[in-house]
Order: C-alpha cells, then structure tokens, then sequence
C-alpha cells in the first residue's frame, strides 16, 4: 500500500512564490558570501528585531525569546532543505535537554507564518518552539549568517548540481514538488545556532560552515547552563 506523502508547505501562492524565489537563486547563485563587517560575536548583545510569530500572527520582538531566561536560536536552512528535516528530528531528541538545562527553543525561519506552521507541523516540532517568520532574512543578516557556495551546499551531490546546472535545478524542483516537498527560499542561506542570556547577551555563536555542519548538541547545553549561572569558569589571572 502506498501512503500520500505528508506536504512540507500548503498548496498558496505564498509557496508558489517562495518556489520561483528558490529557482531564481538557483540560477543566480550566491550573492553574499562574506562578511563587510565584523558579525556579532560572544559577549555582544544579540540584535532584536520585531518578527512574526507563526503560532499567534502576530510580530514580536525578537528579544521577547529570552525575556525570562536564555533562549536558544536555531536559523533554519529553507523549507525544502533535506537537512532541516534532519534537524527538525534532532531536535526532537534534543529539547528535554535544552529544557531540561533551563532555555527555551525558537525557530526562526524564512517562511511566512502560514507556510511555518504547516512545515513545523510536518516536521513534528514541538508546540513549545516558538516559531518566528524572517522572509526578508533581516535577522539571518544581523546575525551574520551567509550564503554558501556550491562547494558548502551541494558538496554531496553529482557535479552537475556542483555546477548549478540550470536542467538539473529544474529536475530537482520537479521531483520534489511532486513528492511534497517543493524547494523553496533561499538556496544558499546558511544556518546558524546562538544561545542568549537573559540579559541579552550572546554566550554562543555557532555559524553552519557546510549543510549539515551539525552542532554537538552538548555545548548548546554547556552554553544554556552558564547562562543561567550553573556553571561558569573562573579565572585565576
């Protein structure tokens, strides 16, 4: 018996649009690879922007995450990204232990809120992530999250993806929109994962350097506890 494939994105001219986005990059390339000015870094205060939360359609800001303890972010890669599938069951293993360490988790991606919950409810996210809508990438960019080239994203695949043959990105499109699962947003962008403490301040900056660039899920934990005060190093000089 075979099973309908689950719809990473609902069937919207929002998804429609956000398909001839992930074609139009796919055929321009990456365009901001590197850095014209120092990204924030542990220490300095993570930026906050007003974003749209998918749950409740309404903007908030972004320092609203840790208003009342540290907050991990987790930069998603774009809705039809194989490896954010892959997070989002990593994740699921990994909550209790962020919980459990004393944060909370919010996701922030490039959908807009419609086409955010239907991928967090196909991807089995918890409801206690808070989901936060940048299709403007304003807080990838404040946070110094890049593009990456070829070489970093399709690094796995056959050498006609590493040359973004134009054929090959419309067979891929094509095959994925008919499993369900359309490639959309940006192609390129990078994502990242930053734990904040409660008083705003960045205690870890973790920058993808490659698609599945995969953090050790304990020094997020290592960096939530020192947060909240835990554990934290001294030193003698």
């Amino acid at each position: 018996m075979t099973t309908t494939p689950v719809r990473q994105q609902p069937v919207t001219p929002e998804t429609e649009a956000a398909g001839r986005q992930w074609q139009d990059r796919w055929a321009s390339g990456p365009r901001r690879t590197r850095w014209t000015s120092l990204p924030v870094q542990a220490s300095d205060q993570a930026p906050s922007l007003d974003l749209v939360d998918a749950r409740i359609d309404r903007a908030v800001p972004l320092s609203s995450a840790w208003a009342e303890g540290p907050a991990l972010l987790l930069f998603w890669r774009h809705f039809g990204c194989s490896c954010g599938r892959d997070r989002a069951a990593r994740l699921i293993d990994e909550l209790p232990a962020y919980r459990a360490a004393g944060a909370s988790v919010t996701l922030i991606g490039q959908g807009e809120p419609e086409r955010t919950r239907v991928y967090a409810a196909a991807n089995a996210i918890p409801d206690e992530v808070r989901l936060l809508c940048d299709p403007e990438e304003r807080a990838y960019e404040a946070y110094g999250l890049l593009e990456g080239t070829p070489v970093e994203v399709l690094f796995d695949a056959p050498d006609e993806y590493l040359r973004c043959d134009v054929e090959a990105g419309r067979s891929l499109f094509e095959t994925r929109e008919s499993a369900g699962r359309p490639m959309v947003d940006n192609p390129w962008l990078l994502p990242g994962e930053f734990v904040v403490a409660q008083d705003g301040s960045l205690v870890t900056t973790y920058r993808f350097q490659f698609c599945e660039h995969w953090i050790d899920p304990r020094v997020n934990v290592a960096a939530i506890r020192s947060a909240t005060g835990e554990v934290r190093a001294t030193f003698a000089g």
